[in-house]
Order: C-alpha cells, then sequence, then structure tokens
C-alpha cells in the first residue's frame, strides 16, 4: 500500500490507487478542457450556417438542455462516484461491460487522430518562424509549379463587341467590370499556395492511395513530440494533468478571443456575420431533431466517449 501511495496518489487520497484531484479547480478545468475541442471550432460552424445560421442555436440549444446536460451530469457522476476507468466502472451491470470496452476502443481512435492534427499543428508553428511565411505565395523554393496562383486563373472566352472572341483572366474581368457569361469559362487547373504546399511540402501527396510513399521525417519528429507531450501531461495521473489544464484549458479561449477580435476589426466582418447568422433560412430547422445532426449537442461536450466518466 505505501508504494502504491508514493505513485499517483497522494498521502490525503482516499483512492490510493488512482489518487484523487488536487483541488476543485483541477477538475472543473479539466472537464472545460474536455468538453471544448476542435469539433466546436470546425464543425459546429460549418452546422450552424448549413441549418439556419443563428436560428440553428435554438434547437441545439432545446437539445443541450434536454439531453446533453442531463447525460454530462450522469456521466460525470458516475466516474466520481465509482472512481474507476471506463472499462471497470461498467462492471456494475456486467451485461453492459462491453459498453466500458467500446468506449476505451473509440477513445483510442479518436486520440491517435488527434495526435496527428496537433503534429501537423506544430509543423505549421515551427514554420511560421520563417519571413515570408511560406504558403503565403507561390515559391519556387518549396516546389511551387505553374497550377500554383494566388488568384483563379480559370480565362474567359469573352465575347467583344466588334464580333470577335478574346481570351481573358479573372484580373481583366474585374478591372473591366465584365462578368463572363455561362459556358464561355475554360477550365485551368489551379491551386492556392496554401494547398499546394499543404500536398507538396507538408504532406508530399502522392498520386494516390496506392503509393504509400517515404515517411516525412519532420511529420514523424513533431507526431512524436505530440506524444511526449501527451505521456509527460500523463506521467503522474490526474496530478500532472490536473496541472496541465491550467494552460490547456485557458489558452484557446485567449487565441479564439484574439481572433475574434481580429476579425471582427477586418473590412467587411459586420456584413460576413450576418450573411452567416441570416445564412439562407429565417427560421430554425426542426426537422433536424430528428436527424444526425443534432448529434452534435453530443460532440460539443464529449458524451459517451468515456473523457468525463
Amino acid at each position: 500500500m505505501e508504494a502504491v501511495t508514493k505513485g499517483h496518489a497522494g498521502e490525503s487520497d482516499e483512492n490510493v490507487e488512482r489518487g484523487n484531484w488536487s483541488s476543485k479547480t483541477d477538475y472543473i478545468l479539466s472537464v472545460i478542457g474536455l468538453a471544448v475541442g476542435l469539433g466546436n471550432i470546425w464543425r459546429f460552424p460549418y452546422l450552424a450556417y448549413k441549418n439556419g445560421g443563428g436560428a440553428f442555436l435554438i434547437p441545439y440549444t432545446f437539445m443541450l438542455a434536454l439531453a446533453g446536460m442531463p447525460m454530462f451530469f450522469m456521466e460525470t457522476s458516475f466516474g466520481q462516484f465509482a472512481s474507476l476507468g471506463p472499462v471497470a466502472a461498467w462492471k456494475a451491470m456486467p451485461i453492459l461491460q462491453g459498453v466500458g470496452i467500446t468506449m476505451v476502443l473509440l477513445i483510442a481512435i479518436v486520440n491517435i487522430s488527434y495526435c496527428c492534427i496537433i503534429a501537423y499543428s506544430l509543423y505549421y508553428m515551427f514554420a511560421s518562424f520563417q519571413t515570408p511565411l511560406p504558403w503565403a505565395d507561390c515559391f519556387s523554393w518549396w516546389g511551387a509549379d505553374d497550377t500554383c496562383s494566388r488568384t483563379p486563373k480559370d480565362p474567359c472566352n469573352l465575347a467583344l463587341d466588334h464580333g470577335y472572341f478574346e481570351i481573358v483572366n479573372t484580373t481583366w474581368l474585374h478591372v473591366n467590370n465584365e462578368t463572363c457569361p455561362n459556358g464561355s469559362e475554360i477550365y485551368v487547373p489551379h491551386q492556392g499556395p496554401s494547398e499546394q504546399y499543404w500536398d507538396k511540402v507538408v504532406l508530399r501527396r502522392t498520386s494516390s492511395i496506392d503509393e504509400t510513399g517515404e515517411i516525412v521525417w519532420y511529420l514523424a519528429l513533431c507526431l512524436l513530440l505530440a506524444w511526449l507531450m501527451t505521456g509527460a501531461a500523463l506521467s503522474k495521473g490526474i496530478k500532472s494533468s490536473g496541472k496541465v489544464v491550467y494552460f490547456t484549458a485557458t489558452f484557446p479561449y485567449v487565441v479564439l478571443t484574439i481572433l475574434l477580435i481580429r476579425g471582427l476589426t477586418l473590412e467587411g466582418a459586420i456584413k460576413e456575420l450576418n450573411s452567416t447568422l441570416e445564412a439562407d433560412q429565417t427560421s430554425p430547422n426542426w426537422l433536424m431533431l430528428r436527424s444526425g445532426k443534432m448529434l452534435q449537442h453530443k460532440f460539443s461536450i464529449l458524451l459517451q466517449w468515456a473523457g468525463a466518466l
């Protein structure tokens, strides 16, 4: 017992095997960090825009209050009461013990994919220390080809006043306040610098899925760093992770606040914000309540994924 106590648990902890939270703040920040993730940033705005804009918040809030928060409270309460992992906690009802095993498998797969995303983020963080940014333009030193352009290259076969046709580009159309008639566009392969940098430099994407390509060493190192950071945060269980969340749970809100302020100060920000909130509907789409789209309230607070448990 003494050897175990000197591990993750403290001398005053009730649970001598797993340890207890050092403070209520550690637990609250851990729950906040669990509930708010990448999905809230990239999936939620998309669903809101596609399903009524600001009106989407009405059925979303309804489902969050009716189903999401009660289930979240039940899951966290069960976890605090049992003080066990998902597999052991479900021994309370042996017929559902497979639920706990499924939770562990699911969160393991999700964590593997999230560590890959963190590896990409680490790479871009290191690459952003260059001036100018590599993906700001089509630079030849990283392999940009002729299809790379900051503006679309699609020319237009435009009919002139004297009956002749002339091939012009989109820049000419904008300068002369002209539009390309339907059917007159000429398709030209085009990639923006950020997209081509992602394909050619970051991923070194091959021509097909049949070609695995070589290991990208800098991405492999970033992935190793991501896993080392994860292992360090969990090295002493909730004693170490409870301290890490003071940064990981609060820093995203700081960044989002900075991005919000920056976005609102850009030209045309209010107009774009209004178009996003209004979208293409004037009322909430209540039929979403019968579809999988309203499962977003579960993804928002990570229900049934063993995290809260």
